[in-house]
């Protein structure tokens, strides 16, 4: 059976100064994340320029799959030494 994860993520982005700089550092993140074959796109924040919240959405085969998924793309997350994860939830459909 079929699975659709959705994982949301709240960042916080400390050295950015302006929308511009925002930008540059959500660019090289979100190429890093398609490349697990996934969906991403910022839904709040786009007119603050420390702070964004991302929806990503994977389908799956299954349930663990898609958990796997959107657990590395977590990983990338938090391996960015330029933001601070500050919230997310990973639910499933």
């Amino acid at each position: 059976m079929a699975a659709i994860g959705v994982l949301e993520v709240e960042i916080f982005i400390p050295s950015s100064t302006s929308l511009k700089e925002k930008r540059y550092i959500l660019r090289g993140l979100k190429d890093r994340v398609k490349k697990l074959n996934v969906s991403i796109s910022e839904i709040d924040g786009h007119d603050l320029w420390q702070r964004a919240k991302f929806l990503v959405a994977v389908a799956s085969i299954d349930n663990a799959t898609a958990n796997s998924i959107l657990s590395k793309v977590m990983g990338i997350f938090e391996r960015e030494r330029r933001i601070f994860v500050l919230d997310y939830s990973m639910r499933f459909l």
